[in-house]
């Protein structure tokens, strides 16, 4: 199967720039995987779809202000770092811009030297491992010097931070947000649990894995990367009585669908577990826990366009997302949602 077999043609003013004012106020495509039916709602309408005694799975990892801009010691070229991952301690795996010039002993200083790291090996990927020198708590420097990772896709500057974040976000952790969440409000959230509908919590912390684009044409050729992930004894424990007693699994997000693959037995059981995932998703998979998903409309050619058509099919997936340019749907971070049944 190819990379280009996932292309489609998104006019550009339908990438949306900014979140809605109300977050439940989002269009959402209502896709019958079985009969290619569709239905166009808006987000707060939601709620009419699940049922009593349905399990509602959300990723609750919280976005951190992963980008910081420094300079070699001496140099006056700006130096963009992203952070993706701890790897231990004080050193994180990092995506650096220029990166040529950043080899192992280079330094990067940052907020005019009150962090400064030093690159310690190149991945393979392109990434570099960076260990950081600091005095205090990493995170509040991080909070000090630290801009919130947007995708290079919104131009525009986002004037509240926290529209970036999920209103669930817990665990700090993610390099980019568990976009499908953007959608929900503490109201719509009570009013799903008023109506038997249980709201359960994992955690994948969002890196490069699935945001990395395709290089390659041939699409087993793709390595993702590993994300964190974590799903508690509890959480599991709900989801198993929810699959035993016939209710269904809604998992909001490619994030939450990665994460209850990963840890699913042949039968759908989940294990709780926490570690590393580098699942790859692509039509042929078969789906073993989650029964609805919730999801955003996805970049062509990405991993995430290829998972919801993995759970769908290409060419339904490719006919809902035409349909959704016809109708002026707002696509990626930002933009609208899709309830895949």
């Amino acid at each position: 199967m190819k990379t280009s077999d996932f292309y489609y043609d998104l006019p550009k003013e339908l990438i949306a720039q900014h979140p809605l004012e109300n977050r439940t106020s989002s269009r959402l495509l209502i896709l019958d995987r079985k009969t290619g039916e569709m239905k166009h709602k808006i987000f707060s309408e939601l709620l009419d779809e699940l049922n009593s005694g349905d399990v509602l799975v959300m990723n609750d990892s919280r976005v951190i202000p992963a980008r910081l801009f420094g300079n070699r010691p001496g140099k006056e070229e700006k130096i963009e770092t992203l952070l993706l991952k701890r790897v231990s301690g004080r050193i994180w795996e990092c995506l650096v811009r220029p990166g040529k010039k950043m080899k192992p002993g280079g330094r990067i200083e940052y907020g005019n030297g009150l962090l400064s790291g030093v690159v310690k090996s190149l991945g393979e990927d392109g990434t570099r491992h960076i260990e950081f020198k600091f005095d205090g708590i990493f995170e509040e420097v991080l909070d000090k010097l630290g801009e919130m990772p947007l995708p290079p896709y919104i131009t525009e500057r986002l004037e509240n931070s926290e529209r970036y974040q999920t209103v669930y976000s817990k665990n700090n952790g993610s390099a980019a947000a568990p976009t499908a969440g953007l959608h929900f409000d503490e109201i719509l959230l009570d009013k799903i649990r008023e109506k038997g509908v249980q709201t359960l919590y994992l955690t994948l912390h969002v890196g490069l894995g699935t945001f990395r684009p395709v290089k390659v044409e041939d699409i087993n050729e793709h390595i993702m990367h590993s994300e964190y992930y974590d799903i508690s004894i509890e959480t599991a424990e709900k989801i198993n009585r929810a699959k035993l007693r016939g209710s269904k699994v809604i998992a909001v997000g490619t994030t939450s669908t990665r994460t209850l693959e990963t840890a699913a037995d042949e039968n759908g059981m989940i294990k709780p577990s926490s570690g590393w995932t580098d699942i790859f998703i692509y039509p042929g998979y078969k789906f073993k826990a989650v029964d609805i998903m919730l999801t955003n409309f996805h970049l062509p050619e990405s991993t995430l366009l290829m998972l919801v058509s993995a759970f769908g099919s290409k060419e339904l997936m490719l006919t809902a997302y035409n349909e959704a340019i016809k109708e002026r749907y707002r696509f990626f971070s930002f933009g609208d949602a899709m309830l895949i049944k």
